[in-house]
């Protein structure tokens, strides 16, 4: 059974069609060189705000049965940034490991990475992570923690994914 993926974008512009989004795309097309099991990708762009991305997470996790929701854009300083603090209000727990080597990837690129929030959670049997929206990041943060995606969503009984190994070897204890 295919694992179903949430690609959610959180732009004002893209989601009014003033700006072409480029990091949906930039996620899906990352996924698809990397993942080599069965998925399913549901793409959706939202304005930003708490509200707007709140009830997205909920109706991608709960309603239509995502296992992993990367939600790009939204998690910087900016006043109407406000991605994390959606993910706060409907996520049960963070796994804050993941934010931390993300914005140590792309630190290594930019000193800008610190002003990023991006971050994990859980919902039910769903990961939430939240990226950055340039697509040169989105790509730096998810090789910096997808190794441990596919063990952490069978932890929280998100379905099995796997990986190409010559790209991203997934870790997982032996016989998991």
């Amino acid at each position: 059974m295919a694992v179903k993926i949430a690609v959610l974008v959180v732009s004002d512009r893209a989601s009014k069609g003033e700006y072409e989004d480029r990091g949906g795309p930039a996620v899906e097309e990352w996924l698809r060189r990397v993942i080599t099991s069965e998925i399913e990708v549901q793409r959706r762009i939202v304005p930003d705000g708490v509200d707007s991305v709140s009830a997205a997470l909920v109706d991608l996790a709960d309603v239509w049965g995502a296992g992993l929701v990367l939600v790009t854009g939204g998690t910087g300083p900016a006043p109407r940034d406000r991605t994390p603090e959606a993910v706060a209000a409907v996520a049960e727990f963070d796994l804050p490991g993941f934010g931390e080597a993300m914005r140590a990837a792309n630190l290594k690129v930019v000193p800008t990475a610190i002003l990023s929030r991006q971050g994990a959670s859980v919902r039910g049997s769903t990961l939430i992570i939240t990226l950055p929206g340039s697509p040169n990041a989105i790509g730096t943060s998810l090789e910096a923690v997808f190794a441990a995606v596919p063990y952490c969503l069978d932890l929280i009984g998100a379905g099995r994914v796997e990986t190409d190994p010559a790209v991203i070897k997934a870790r997982r204890p032996k016989g998991a």
